[in-house]
């Protein structure tokens, strides 16, 4: 029996380059994807490829190579002309218009209307609901974007895409800020498209997700082409080297019970239409992980034992002092600190410098009579640099100029810089390689062999299971269990919190 003929090819794309002010960001890009086709696009942060999907979809001109879409040379100019190309973008970088709707969002710019003029409200919602409901997505269609949390943000970014009925549909870390329920959701969906003659092209720093939904991957490293396959021939190991250009060294966490008393102690606190009656503790040198599904009440939980919102019942103590409800400022003074899920939007400010967001909540401690030591800060922020090896050309650039791992790191800095006892973290990886994971881990490991204690929040089971001592378990707002680290899996945690 003859072997079946390749299906046609929708994109081809080879030697595309770009500079960025004389610095190539992109120096030998390649892309091949097939109709029908999952194809992973892998390299670690700075490796190129948002700026070669970024190319493709006319967000930016090539400075040099070849694309051909359907067989036809194209140089989009414009999103526009991309989209008019049935290509269509999930960026990583969500850019939701907070005071419209769900709806809205989703048809903006190609709104129904009636008589060519008036949008007809009906008919925008009906069909947002229509999409949102073929997707299992649970969002309603008239709920203004500002009230939606990160994961359902994301989740409209995703239907957006959808919703232009592309033959190329471009995701760029679609998954970022979901649970497992959703990606699950997401993968059926990706399936239904390409049964249908569709091509995707996908981009995760989740490894397993690019094992579990693509068929084909590229490797980019440092700008340039490194390899190109498919996946069925390599394993997750040849993977991850190809990715970073080295092995990488085992950070499992070596696992112990902890005896010593709680460093931070969380009794029935409850936050209405957040969640309730959550009583927790963490013992110095301990990782305590939270897993949950979307809207469990995980990242409000820490907003609340932080002081960024407050309780309607319960305390919140540390060290066996108490902490003062809705003010975070204290709790950064007592030995608290967090490291957000979403690090553009509430981690740093882009705008300002690596130094200035390092030093940033630590100001009071570099302060004498209301001036700022700038040799103390100068000094801190060194010191911070190299302790997080954070890869910068000077601490006097942009936060916005740096890599994604770099500026987790920065977040992870600023943190540090208080010096706290207890580090609530929120989705500590969040888009990053895994070179930059490991680093992470390496350092949350280094923290708590110093005595320090840590929260992690993970939509990831298999990276709570890697860094945890306990997990707790969070549905629906409640604390639902607790399991040793020996007696959880990944079916177990989601069957619990199910």
């Amino acid at each position: 029996m003859s072997p079946s003929p390749p299906a046609a090819l929708l994109v081809q794309a080879q030697g595309i380059a770009k500079c960025f002010n004389g610095v190539p960001a992109l120096r030998d890009g390649r892309l091949t994807l097939r109709a029908g086709s999952v194809h992973a696009l892998c390299g670690g942060n700075g490796a190129g490829k948002s700026t070669l999907l970024n190319i493709l979809m006319g967000l930016l001109r090539r400075d040099a190579g070849t694309m051909q879409v359907n067989g036809v040379a194209v140089d989009f100019s414009s999103p526009a002309e991309a989209l008019a190309a049935k290509i269509s973008i999930i960026t990583q970088e969500l850019s939701p218009i907070p005071g419209m709707t769900v709806a809205e969002n989703i048809f903006l710019g190609r709104e129904p209307r009636r008589a060519g003029v008036v949008i007809d409200y009906a008919r925008l919602f009906a069909q947002a609901g229509a999409l949102l409901q073929r997707l299992r997505f649970g969002i309603d269609p008239r709920a203004p974007m500002h009230r939606l949390s990160l994961a359902q943000t994301q989740l409209v970014e995703i239907a957006k895409a959808f919703s232009h009925a592309s033959r190329v549909l471009i995701m760029d870390e679609p998954t970022s800020a979901i649970g497992e329920q959703e990606v699950e959701t997401l993968f059926r969906a990706i399936r239904e498209v390409t049964a249908q003659g569709a091509g995707v092209v996908y981009v995760s720093h989740r490894l397993s997700e690019v094992f579990a939904i693509a068929d084909s991957y590229t490797v980019l490293r440092d700008g340039g082409f490194v390899e190109a396959g498919r996946l069925a021939d390599i394993d997750r190991r040849h993977l991850v080297r190809q990715i970073v250009g080295r092995e990488l060294q085992n950070t499992a966490r070596e696992h112990r019970a902890r005896t010593a008393p709680a460093l931070l102690s969380v009794q029935g606190l409850g936050r209405a239409g957040e969640f309730d009656a959550i009583s927790l503790q963490v013992a110095p040198g301990e990782v305590l992980g939270i897993y949950g599904l979307m809207g469990s009440g995980r990242s409000e939980f820490l907003h609340c034992v932080y002081g960024i919102t407050t309780p309607d019942s319960g305390s919140v103590r540390l060290g066996g002092q108490l902490l003062p409800v809705g003010q975070p400022h204290q709790a950064i003074r007592q030995g608290l600190a967090l490291v957000t899920e979403d690090r553009k939007a509430t981690g740093l400010v882009l705008t300002s410098s690596v130094a200035d967001n390092v030093s940033l909540a630590a100001l009071p401690a570099l302060t004498r009579a209301g001036v700022v030591q700038r040799s103390r800060e100068r000094a801190l922020v060194a010191s911070m640099v190299e302790r997080l090896r954070i890869r910068l050309a000077t601490p006097r650039m942009a936060v916005s100029g740096l890599s994604g791992g770099n500026q987790q790191k920065v977040v992870l800095a600023r943190c540090l810089a208080t010096r706290p006892v207890c580090l609530l973290c929120d989705e500590p990886t969040r888009g990053i390689d895994e070179g930059a994971k490991r680093e992470v881990y390496a350092l949350l490991e280094a923290f708590t062999a110093q005595g320090g204690a840590v929260i992690v929040v993970s939509s990831e089971a298999p990276e709570l299971l890697a860094l945890s001592d306990r997990i707790a378990i969070f549905r629906k707002g409640r604390l639902a269990q607790t399991v040793a680290i020996a007696d959880a899996t990944q079916e177990e945690l989601l069957h619990l919190a199910s």
